[in-house]
């Protein structure tokens, strides 16, 4: 586990870091930058994430294929996974980009909505090369090739961190762009993610000599279908979660700018230890899939425990740090006193949500080595949208709790899945036990 997983954790916390390095640099600017940063990213990060959903399909797919020894029905969902990641991200680039006229319009503070809707038109493009990043991730992950992901996810934030240095604040002759310069930079290392795995892919084909390019590259309707029907689940689950945080941020814009700049600074540092069980899940997922594919129910069983285990330690070690360290982390980011203070109080929140936070995702990812995607996105749906935002907007708006009731009902939300995904896995695991492993059987 540790030896999939470890680079897994690295890229997904790289990946997380370009936001906090926008974030960090932005801070320096104003709270009015850092919340129309948070609104704008926000808004194409859930668009970008229903995209990505769809394509969380491939992990079963190809980790199953790949566990049982064919390598040419990899290749198939490879190319099939192309196609759906090219057609998902025109739509979901049209739709996002509509968004951006309607932010004026929305309610939130005017200044914040102007600057938001200048950083977003750069960064709505990132969609593309984000999906395409996406699919040829899934296939190598799969695959258990995992280091040059990480790799390329290093390169991409120092190319991040560098492009933002120079458009933000006008290094090296460049005009001082603020929050549109972190769109650009963004956009930029984006591409190069994208391109950066699909070049890596030919070489391994053109090393290996796998039969990747002798694969029908025809549109396969019927495999196209395999891969939604798994990934829409996944697609609506992201959606619930992710936009539970993205409605959070919306509503956070109609208090005061020091409350949405403390919101999405401890929102961005929640993400960034996030990561680490999101990692677990991602190779959790794939290791389990893989044991299916052998027929193999203890190792799946072996794979799913280590998964857990790990993102629960980290987790609870995670929130005490929140504990301890508040000042220093919101100092971090932010000279606004103001700022400053309401974060400390929101880290303490983010504190006690740590372990179930981790539990919620990893045990969906087993979920999904199982290829049930169907269950996170309804336990999803209730924890966020039944409990979690109904109960945070009664909170902050009708008893006056602010960005702390918003808080408390994201909070909420996520204690509710993470029961739910830790029971559904203590019950396959007693399937798995017995040798069911095929997957009709096993989902029954």
């Amino acid at each position: 586990m540790a030896e999939l997983a470890f680079p897994v954790v690295i890229a997904e916390v790289s990946w997380v870091t370009m936001g906090m390095i926008d974030t960090l640099m932005i801070g320096r600017i104003s709270a009015i930058a850092i919340g129309a940063v948070s609104i704008g990213s926000s808004i194409v990060i859930f668009s970008g994430l229903l995209g990505m959903g769809i394509l969380f399909g491939l992990d079963y797919l190809i980790s199953k294929m790949f566990g049982a020894g064919d390598l040419d029905d990899c290749h198939h969902s490879l190319v099939q996974g192309v196609y759906i990641s090219l057609i998902s991200a025109v739509i979901l680039t049209a739709v996002t980009y509509s968004v951006i006229f309607l932010l004026p319009d929305s309610g939130i503070q005017p200044e914040v909505a102007v600057m938001a809707v200048a950083y977003m038109k750069p960064t709505v493009f990132t969609i593309i090369p984000l999906l395409l990043y996406t699919t040829a991730r899934r296939y190598l992950q799969a695959r258990s090739i995992v280091k040059p992901i990480t790799v390329i996810l290093i390169i991409a934030n120092s190319i991040n961190a560098l492009t933002n240095w120079i458009l933000i604040f006008g290094h090296w002759g460049a005009p001082r762009m603020e929050a549109v310069g972190a769109g650009y930079a963004t956009l930029i290392s984006m591409s190069f993610m994208a391109c950066g795995l699909i070049l890596y892919i030919i070489y391994v084909e053109q090393r290996e000599h796998t039969g990747l390019f002798h694969t029908s590259f025809k549109i396969d309707f019927k495999r196209i279908r395999e891969i939604i029907s798994l990934g829409l689940p996944v697609a609506l689950q992201l959606g619930f979660e992710v936009g539970a945080f993205t409605l959070a941020t919306l509503l956070a814009g109609f208090l005061d700018a020091s409350s949405l700049a403390a919101h999405h600074i401890v929102l961005k540092v929640a993400s960034f230890t996030f990561m680490v069980p999101l990692g677990m899940a991602n190779a959790g997922a794939v290791r389990i899939g893989q044991a299916i594919g052998r027929k193999d129910g203890p190792g799946a069983i072996r794979s799913g425990r280590t998964a857990l285990i790990f993102s629960s330690v980290f987790m609870a070690t995670a929130g005490l740090v929140f504990i301890l360290l508040p000042y220093a982390i919101m100092r971090s980011f932010t000279i606004d006193n103001t700022v400053i203070g309401i974060g400390t109080s929101l880290l303490a929140v983010a504190a006690f949500f740590q372990l179930f936070d981790g539990i919620q995702v990893t045990g969906s990812g087993n979920l999904r080595g199982l290829g049930d995607t169907r269950k996170p996105m309804i336990f999803n749906f209730i924890g966020h949208w039944i409990l979690g935002i109904p109960v945070g907007y009664i909170l902050c708006f009708n008893y006056n709790g602010g960005i702390w009731g918003l808080w408390i009902g994201l909070c909420i939300g996520l204690v509710f899945v993470s029961v739910g995904m830790l029971h559904y896995w203590l019950r396959y695991e007693k399937k798995l036990a017995v040798g069911i492993v095929q997957r009709e059987q096993l989902l029954s």
